[in-house]
């Protein structure tokens, strides 16, 4: 799917319509020493296994890209929902 650079919509800091630059949303990278992380690798050690069941088949074959705006005027960065689709292609 083909999707605006820019889009005008609604900015809650500026209380009004204002043009947004669009851009796809992209997770950061997951801090290996944080408590959850430690906890799970400790969990999986050793004899037992694994802590959840691993996901085996895959029923979905697309993905939700979450889109972020953020607003000309004020800076304002915002996340729009995603919607299900198999590429999002950024143009002008």
């Amino acid at each position: 799917m083909k999707y605006p650079k820019v889009v005008t919509t609604f900015c809650p800091r500026c209380k009004k319509h204002t043009e947004h630059a669009v851009s796809l949303y992209k997770k950061g990278k997951e801090r290996t020493m944080s408590r959850g992380a430690r906890k799970h690798a400790e969990e999986k050690k050793g004899y037992g296994g694994q802590k959840f069941p691993e996901l085996v088949r895959t029923a979905k074959t697309t993905k939700k890209a979450t889109l972020k705006l953020k607003c000309k005027e004020c800076g304002f960065s915002q996340m729009k929902k995603g919607m299900r689709l198999r590429k999002l292609e950024i143009v002008e």
